[in-house]
């Protein structure tokens, strides 16, 4: 899996793309205009035809289903004050293609109502103005940290990826347990090693396994699919195809242009990805992957030792798995609000701060969370590894050896009741 992994990835990824890039955007529309022509009629485009017709809109209902038009566009006679209009389709048409007919039909309003108030098009454009505020965080040294918003997505799809690895990995580390249980192997290696240590050696053992598979993933998948996606798709990319491809005009291209400079600079440091602090980001993601998964990993062995089947860990899963799940869940409120109560306590809480702290690290920009937050977190999440791979390991000592009893909360307590 380790190297089958990333070429299924790759596969899926470019087959997405490849559905994406392939779908069909071939459209006839037929127009019902009722402002008699003031409008003027819209410009077909790459993949979608504009034809008009001296219909009532009533007319065109009753005779779309049997024509070949893939769509009826309905224009109102006060269009310029409803600023809508209406699309009955056959097939649904992309996002794409809807974009590019509001886009169309947007230019031909914007050049009535100027009409109507004497504005050239020209002047228009002089005094239009696109706002947009940039946040940015005072520090108690009088320094400006800018906020990136859309950062805070790349710390929630780290939370999701260290949700999902510290579940497999940690299940994983379950079954090899009760598989060894089940075999009656472990009376043979509990001769030679304590039993706490064998817990500890498969703890780390498979998080070694984990990590060292989690960066072959990154690095192939993404080798792969840079280098499928060239040789696949290459012609797609060129110049003279962008435009075709995404069904915009020389006009809109020239509207986006400055915005299309700035995400294909990769040298420019007010390129998106520059902006992200990916050395701190990597640096945290790698230790709360492996602070969470040797945290929780510890909890799973337990429950493996406590039973003889996976059938029976369903009654203990729950409260493991409960912390995780809630992590992921409150991410999505902690990215709208990164300085809150709920991010400082949950990104302290051992159970959820793997999950939460990378989703408020760059939800809140370098240097929105203070150190001492971040320190506080490290250090009670190593706490609290210790602490559970301790309470771990006196319910692994006793129940790695018993076979044939269901146990219940009750035994377990039991368990940890016990000394030495």
């Amino acid at each position: 899996m380790t190297v089958f992994g990333p070429i299924l990835m790759a596969i899926l990824l470019l087959g997405v793309f490849w559905l994406g890039m392939k779908e069909s955007n071939e459209r006839f529309v037929l127009v019902i205009d009722e402002n008699q022509g003031v409008l003027g009629e819209l410009q077909d485009s790459d993949g979608i035809t504009y034809d008009y017709q001296d219909l009532s809109f009533e007319d065109a209902q009753r005779l779309f289903l049997a024509s070949s038009y893939t769509d009826i566009l309905y224009v109102s006679p006060n269009i310029t004050t409803v600023d809508a209009a209406r699309l009955l389709f056959k097939k649904q048409p992309s996002a794409t293609v809807l974009s590019t007919i509001e886009w169309r039909l947007e230019e031909k309003v914007e050049e009535l109502k100027l009409l109507q108030r004497d504005i050239s098009k020209s002047d228009f454009y002089k005094i239009k103005t696109s706002i947009s505020i940039k946040p940015a965080k005072f520090t108690q040294k009088g320094e400006q940290m800018e906020i990136i918003e859309e950062a805070s997505a790349v710390g929630f799809v780290f939370g999701l990826l260290i949700y999902m690895f510290i579940f497999m990995y940690g299940v994983q580390v379950m079954r090899g347990v009760i598989e060894e249980k089940s075999n009656r192997i472990v009376e043979v290696i509990i001769s030679s090693v304590k039993p706490f240590e064998l817990m500890i050696g498969k703890i780390i053992g498979v998080g070694l396994v984990s990590f060292t598979q989690f960066i072959l993933w990154v690095f192939l998948t993404i080798i792969l699919f840079s280098g499928l996606q060239y040789a696949l798709f290459s012609d797609m990319f060129e110049a003279g195809n962008v435009m075709s491809q995404m069904q915009m005009t020389p006009e809109m291209m020239q509207d986006m242009a400055p915005h299309m400079d700035l995400a294909q600079e990769s040298g420019n440091p007010d390129n998106l990805i520059n902006k992200i602090p990916w050395g701190n980001a990597l640096t945290m993601f790698a230790f709360y992957f492996l602070g969470g998964y040797l945290l929780y990993s510890a909890l799973f062995a337990a429950v493996g030792a406590a039973v003889d089947s996976e059938t029976d860990t369903q009654q203990f899963m729950l409260p493991i798995t409960m912390p995780l799940i809630f992590a992921y869940m409150i991410s999505i409120f902690i990215v709208q609000n990164p300085d809150g109560p709920a991010a400082f306590w949950f990104s302290i809480i051992p159970f959820t701060s793997p999950i939460v702290m990378m989703v408020r690290f760059l939800a809140s920009g370098e240097g929105g969370v203070p150190l001492w937050e971040i320190g506080l977190s490290i250090a009670l999440l190593i706490v609290g590894f210790i602490f559970t791979t301790w309470l771990a390991g006196k319910i692994y000592r006793t129940g790695i050896l018993m076979y044939g009893k269901k146990v219940s909360y009750k035994e377990l307590w039991k368990w940890l009741s016990y000394k030495g």
